[in-house]
């Protein structure tokens, strides 16, 4: 596996990634970055340029099974996952974007990005305002919406697939602490927390069969801390 970019993010990457056992090869250049990598770590690491055949060469593109480019530039990541993709046939590619109008149009040329800012807001709103619809997790697009609410008293008794909007499908179902993700022909009951996959023209019709009264649960719990 190749990492581009060995700020935080990637130097992250290549820390977990060598530790789960694959081989990891890491680029950038700045031969100082390579200080984020702890001592004993068994990948490699290559002073040069994602989008540069010849260190991408170095790194083994040609065998690589996955990259992931993760500089600070836009220019320079999008570049590096089309060589990859294109001339390395790299079967998983995915490139750090923080323009999100960016990110949307290279999803649509079949190169998976991972927008910054898109992400990065939705978490800072779910931290200030819980109660106002942020978003729990977000795709690359920016389109489709993982988030948790507490079943609405007026539904237990009820079988929630009938009650959710078009646009809305019920991912899972929290019941006494349980996660089940047996939901097609679930009875609500009073106390449930639902897991909700939600596509960002729905969230309006969400909200009004919710009221507007009813809390996120930050997912994974109920604190509301920075993690």
């Amino acid at each position: 596996m190749i990492i581009v970019g060995c700020g935080r993010v990637g130097s992250g990457l290549a820390v977990d990634l060598a530790g789960a056992g694959h081989e990891v090869y890491i680029i950038d250049k700045n031969p100082k970055s390579f200080r984020r990598l702890p001592p004993d770590w068994r990948g490699k690491a290559i002073t040069g340029f994602g989008f540069d055949r010849t260190h991408l060469e170095q790194a083994g593109a040609s065998e690589a099974s996955a990259l992931a480019a993760v500089t600070s530039g836009d220019n320079s990541n999008i570049l590096t996952a089309r060589i990859a993709r294109e001339t390395y046939e790299i079967p998983q590619v995915v490139a750090r974007i923080y323009d999100p109008r960016r990110a949307e149009i290279f999803q649509r040329l079949g190169i998976p990005t991972v927008p910054s800012v898109s992400w990065t807001t939705d978490q800072v709103l779910r931290r200030l305002a819980p109660d106002q619809g942020s978003w729990e997790w977000t795709d690359s697009t920016g389109t489709l919406h993982l988030v948790e609410r507490l079943l609405p008293p007026e539904w237990a008794g009820r079988r929630l697939a009938e009650v959710m909007p078009p646009g809305v499908r019920i991912a899972a179902v929290t019941r006494a602490g349980t996660p089940t993700l047996k939901v097609r022909d679930i009875v609500g009951q009073e106390g449930d927390s639902l897991q909700l996959l939600v596509t960002r023209e729905s969230e309006e019709a969400l909200r009004k069969v919710l009221g507007g009264g009813d809390e996120a649960v930050p997912l994974g719990g109920s604190g509301g801390g920075d993690r």
